[in-house]
């Protein structure tokens, strides 16, 4: 669905949305997230999907993941899909940081593997062969690991408060 719940054609992103009599009846002690998740009838996942002409849903984001960049919207999985073709790197995470000129600027934090050496050029070179230049990290960062929930799920609000200083401070990678 697209953010008026109107059904979307194929080949259209929009919200993966379901209804079903076995569903939740809505979240415990949570009135507000209830009436936010459950609108008009169907279960918002807040995952956002394409579904093909013969019937295949693909996930392409979270739509709180989802980078708001110059007048344009990036998947951060997309971006973590190809950078994750770069050989030594064992975990990245994508997302946007607050910028004055774009909105939100793409910014990559890169977990090297064990005795890999990853450099900025290296990891912006990749991007830039595989990806719109809109696309692409205007920042790139390394680190140990990455923040993650009990579940492994890997927290990028966290991220975006820790790496959130990148657009007023360096100059981007483009």
């Amino acid at each position: 669905m697209d953010d008026q719940d109107r059904p979307v054609p194929p080949g259209t992103v929009g919200e993966i949305v379901h209804r079903s009599p076995h569903a939740t009846l809505g979240y415990y002690k949570g009135e507000d997230k209830t009436a936010s998740a459950f609108r008009n009838g169907w279960f918002h996942s807040g995952d956002l999907g394409v579904m093909s002409e013969d019937g295949y849903l693909s996930v392409v984001d979270r739509i709180k993941d989802m980078i708001k960049t110059g007048g344009e919207n990036v998947a951060s999985r997309e971006v973590e899909e190809v950078l994750f073709e770069v050989p030594g790197v064992a975990e990245v995470a994508v997302f946007g940081i607050s910028h004055p000129q774009w909105v939100e600027a793409v910014t990559a934090v890169v977990v090297p593997k064990a005795g890999a050496t990853l450099s900025v050029d290296e990891i912006t070179a990749h991007a830039r062969e595989r990806l719109a230049g809109y696309k692409r990290p205007k920042y790139v960062a390394f680190a140990e690991s990455l923040p993650k929930n009990p579940s492994g799920k890997i927290l990028k609000r966290e991220l975006r408060e820790r790496y959130g200083h990148l657009a007023t401070v360096d100059q981007p990678s483009s």
